[in-house]
């Protein structure tokens, strides 16, 4: 028996749509990265872009567990004396672009390199409940009712 490996030009991407409304972000980051890289698959090929477009909808309604929202904290330095600058999450969450916190969990789970940029291409975060992409008819992934424990 041969062991099986997809080509590029065999794989179909399906579109899909998870509200993040009240679910937890660490675990939302899981399933989403999981569905980026294509493991979800029983024909997964670990070098092949194999994974859904995701869409993901109600980015700033994410929950956290714990005392995150006040107490992580992200730091960066300007490059100048005395220049480190810091952000909660909760600061984040409120701020201009909210996606980006949804964005990051999931980037940092996806592999570096060529292939998990080309991967980041396919994730569409949207902070409100609207996006543009009905067109493509994405199929709806309840998160929350995977596990009790995913929703707060």
């Amino acid at each position: 028996m041969k062991t099986f490996n997809a080509k590029p030009s065999e794989v179909e991407k399906k579109w899909v749509l998870i509200d993040a409304e009240g679910v937890i972000l660490g675990r939302l980051a899981v399933v989403v990265s999981m569905r980026l890289r294509g493991k979800h698959l029983t024909t997964y090929t670990p070098h092949v872009d194999m994974g859904d477009n995701v869409i993901i909808i109600n980015a700033e309604k994410v929950k956290l567990t714990g005392d995150k929202l006040r107490d992580k904290t992200f730091y960066w330095h300007t490059n100048h004396p005395g220049g480190i600058k810091g952000r909660t999450m909760s600061q984040l969450l409120n701020g201009r672009y909210p996606g980006r916190v949804i964005e990051k969990a999931v980037e940092r789970m996806i592999t570096r390199g060529p292939l998990g940029r080309q991967q980041m291409k396919n994730l569409r975060v949207y902070a409100g409940p609207t996006h543009p992409h009905e067109a493509q008819a994405p199929e709806v992934v309840d998160i929350a009712a995977l596990n009790p424990k995913n929703k707060r």
